[in-house]
């Protein structure tokens, strides 16, 4: 019988549920269970939290995670690749030590990835920087900067399992490299094998978003997906062509079909025949969904193209201050009330002179999410209304100005009608994002891959 590369989908981001990854430890025959944590946002909370703390900086929920998975996973043999090392991958290697003494696991080896944190050689690698727009530099933003990473691929996690880790913690790579590593590794595939390490890489796509491939999120027939409350994350087998079968944990809720399928396969991909990542260019275009049982979809016929000669930076940088707050308004009238409290807030910003940059304002309950496209509606009828106001201001004092008006209008506005209590949030320091390409063999020469045990210190 031919090999067979079992794959589990763990956390698709920051914060997401690991139960579903404990359903597949227990269940679902994997040899591997990867999680891609980290979005743009994330890396500024994770920054922000090393800034108050630095042994902080990687996602705090990776403890819950390992006290989880690691009592099931590594007694099995099962492999947990996740980038939850986020700004400080180091700390997270840390603190899996930490979890994996108190269980007992003094053996365990886990995998450093670092190279991508390039915060503190900006200025060196800062003449390698490709952008299409010249008069756009990372240095105007210089005093404001947050993080700087470079997007890696898979070869440093192929790398840290050729030397036999258990667990696999990175910084930012792309959302595909945990998934597609095992089966580059598993298999032996070189890396310039272009069409299979293409089928890796999409199949890494299209779990990275955990239940989103498996009925969450289903824009469909969403009303037919069963058992949500207990949905499945979805398993990959993989053959040694690159084709692999699309499934979920038997027992589990949700639904595995070339729809819910089809909804991950379009989301981000931008130009469909050439979809960059590091380590190939994958053409969408070929791809060939077949039904082949319940929950159970076969993809093959992935085409890939060479790899790019640069990689992506990405810069964060603060960026302003946003304030703002909510006020509530029933029936009778309450868009209309909604609409004169608004109004009252704009003249007050004006007469206190708030330097507001920008306002935005919407009514929950009418137009908050389709904003201008929202549909005419018999106003009359409706209950309540939600008043969300926001300012954008470049000084955090003038943020938190709107706070202190809110809470009048209950008395000095439109009828209060008990529909809630303005209040307004704390001013929130808003992200910027610089990107831009550099030359990858300046990035890939500082990669490093590092096999620490419970008992050794990392440096």
């Amino acid at each position: 019988m031919s090999k067979k590369v079992r794959i589990g989908a763990g956390m698709g981001f920051y914060g997401d549920s690991v139960l579903p990854a404990l359903d597949i430890a227990k269940k679902g025959n994997v040899q591997y269970i990867c999680f891609d944590d980290l979005a743009e946002l994330t890396m500024a909370i994770l920054e922000k939290d090393r800034k108050k703390d630095p042994t902080k900086g990687y996602t705090k929920d990776i403890t819950q995670t390992m006290n989880l998975l690691l009592p099931e996973c590594y007694p099995k043999g099962i492999k947990l690749i996740t980038n939850a090392g986020g700004i400080n991958p180091e700390g997270a290697v840390e603190e899996v030590k930490r979890v994996a003494k108190s269980l007992g696991f003094d053996d365990i080896k886990i995998g450093l990835v670092k190279g991508d944190n390039i915060y503190d050689r900006l200025n060196e690698l800062s003449p390698y920087f490709q952008t299409k727009d010249e008069e756009e530099s990372w240095e105007q933003y210089e005093n404001r900067l947050l993080f700087a990473s470079v997007y890696l691929g898979a070869q440093p996690i192929v790398e840290a399992l050729r030397q036999g880790a258990d667990v696999v913690i990175t910084g930012r790579t792309t959302d595909s490299a945990q998934f597609a590593a095992p089966l580059i590794y598993e298999y032996n595939w070189s890396y310039d094998d272009w069409d299979r390490v293409a089928s890796a890489v999409l199949l890494g796509h299209l779990m990275e978003c955990s239940g989103q491939v498996t009925g969450g999120n289903y824009t469909g027939a969403w009303q037919d997906i069963e058992d949500l409350d207990n949905i499945g994350y979805p398993i990959a087998e993989v053959s040694e062509d690159g084709s692999f079968i699309l499934t979920k944990t038997e027992g589990t809720g949700g639904k595995v079909c070339i729809d819910t399928i089809k909804e991950q396969f379009l989301y981000e991909i931008h130009d469909p025949r050439h979809y960059i990542t590091p380590d190939v260019i994958v053409d969408f275009t070929s791809v060939v969904f077949e039904d082949i049982g319940p929950d159970q979809v076969r993809v093959s016929n992935v085409k890939g193209k060479p790899a790019p000669p640069t990689l992506k930076v990405l810069i964060g940088y603060e960026n302003g201050w946003a304030g703002d707050g909510m006020m509530g308004y029933s029936w009778p009238n309450a868009l209309e009330k909604a609409k004169k409290a608004e109004e009252i807030l704009r003249k007050q910003i004006d007469r206190l002179g708030i330097k507001t940059e920008e306002i935005h304002t919407s009514y929950i309950g009418y137009n908050s999410l389709h904003g201008p496209l929202a549909q005419e509606v018999d106003t009359e009828s409706l209950n309540e209304i939600y008043l969300y106001f926001a300012i954008r201001t470049k000084e955090k004092n003038d943020a938190a100005k709107l706070g202190r008006l809110l809470p009048p209008l209950a008395v000095n506005g439109p009828p209060f009608g008990g529909g809630g209590l303005g209040k307004g949030g704390k001013p929130r320091q808003l992200l910027g994002i610089y990107s831009c390409l550099i030359d990858r063999e300046v990035i890939e020469r500082n990669v490093s891959v590092e096999i620490v045990t419970v008992n050794r210190e990392v440096v």
